[in-house]
């Protein structure tokens, strides 16, 4: 076992290297070292972002199950779907700050807001929800954190620094950080919609771009947030749980179902979408969703997304009753590759030009509607995801994360 480790952590280490030094070309060289060009604006990093705060309000929403609607099966897994949630919100943020030109003037969006603007809103949106986030996990680890400070040895020391030294905690106490986080809970259910479906009205405001331009989007956003964060928290849990017992099977089986229902609507709302679209084969979209069926990479739609996102994890849950690394399989491939589906929403909107003629009335090497990730942008998304990794990791090691269920009724 403790080869196995040593493996990871030198894998790990050696991969965030990597990830480092296109980190460090980012910062000391700009964008110039990414694919962008003139018509094609966004690249991997936007795409990043809406991956990794879709994941971030899927976990979220689901804790609130248990902290606000009081879902017993689901008790144990409260702790953890905050702090994913909060690593993930994270990684959002930090791919969103590699995608500035200047990154150095993300202030400006707090000294001088525009309101008038979707993206002031969702940023500000952002900051509130990392405060909830914070909030909220700590009151929910105080009292697993408090027994840990009555200890002798090393998470005793880390428990009293992050109580701040106040380790005494009442029968009063207690009942009072329980209302609380019922309080942030709700709280928080309205502000992870109302960020998430912003993200997607930002989209969906964008008369300019028909492929992004409709109502759905926001719905869209919301339901492929909770798809994807309750297939995260469902493969960390059945992989990473330590222990195997009825508890156990039942909250990874609650947890399929309700993947199950969320990957059927959100497949629904995919259908009504792309079908209402391309039935009769005019506007101005349609060469755009045709694209993304049949087009040089139609296999990240249906190899990547159907394939791989859908059509295996509900076999795998069908047939992973009475094997539960069949239901952390489905979990861990809809998590994944619902990166298919972010990808699939920025990119092909950019791909298509808004005016018929313009490809041929320009040259030049950035003036191209066509889009690949270069090898720094490769390297970025690599260090936000060992980041992540190696985040989700020390809290899993250092905090109560998955300590016996405290009675919270």
């Amino acid at each position: 076992m403790k080869t196995l480790r040593w493996i990871f952590y030198a894998l790990w280490f050696l991969l965030m290297v990597a990830g480092a030094l296109g980190v460090y070309l980012r910062v000391s060289e700009g964008l110039q070292p990414t694919a962008l060009g003139s018509y094609i604006v966004w690249c991997a990093l936007p795409i990043l972002d809406i991956y990794f705060i879709g994941l971030s309000a899927g976990a979220f929403l689901l804790s609130s199950l248990v902290y606000v609607f009081r879902v017993k099966q689901l008790e144990p897994v409260g702790k953890l779907a905050l702090f994913t949630a909060l690593v993930c919100l994270f990684l959002a943020i930090l791919s969103a700050w590699f995608d500035i030109g200047h990154m150095e003037r993300f202030l400006s969006v707090f000294t001088r807001p525009n309101f008038h603007s979707l993206m002031t809103w969702i940023v500000w949106l952002y900051s509130a929800y990392f405060l909830l986030l914070l909030a909220e996990l700590w009151f929910a680890l105080r009292r697993d954190l408090a027994g840990w400070a009555a200890q002798q040895d090393r998470r005793a020391q880390l428990a009293r620094l992050i109580l701040l030294g106040r380790t005494g905690l009442d029968a009063q106490t207690v009942e009072g950080d329980r209302r609380l986080l019922r309080i942030l809970g709700t709280i928080g259910v309205p502000l992870a919609i109302a960020f998430h479906g912003g993200m997607g009205a930002l989209f969906a405001t964008l008369l300019a771009r028909s492929y992004w331009y409709g109502p759905l989007y926001p719905i869209f956003f919301l339901t492929g947030a909770l798809a994807s964060g309750s297939a995260l928290l469902l493969a960390v849990t059945v992989f990473a749980w330590p222990r195997r017992d009825e508890t156990w099977r039942a909250m990874i089986t609650l947890l399929s179902r309700i993947l199950v229902g969320l990957l059927a609507l959100d497949l629904l709302l995919e259908w009504a979408e792309v079908s209402t679209r391309v039935w009769y084969g005019v506007g101005a979209e349609v060469q755009t969703f045709q694209t993304v069926l049949f087009g040089p990479y139609w296999w990240v739609f249906w190899v990547f997304h159907i394939l791989l996102g859908i059509l295996i994890p509900f076999a795998l849950i069908a047939m992973g009753q009475h094997r539960p690394w069949r239901l952390g399989a489905a979990g861990a491939l809809v998590a994944t590759l619902f990166m298919a589906v972010r990808l699939n929403i920025v990119i092909p909107g950019l791909i298509t030009s808004a005016f018929p003629g313009l490809q041929e009335a320009y040259q030049g090497p950035r003036l191209l509607f066509s889009y690949f990730p270069s090898l720094t942008e490769w390297q970025v998304a690599l260090f936000v995801f060992m980041l992540g990794i190696g985040l989700f990791y020390l809290g899993y090691r250092l905090l109560p994360l998955v300590q016996a269920p405290k009675e919270i009724a």
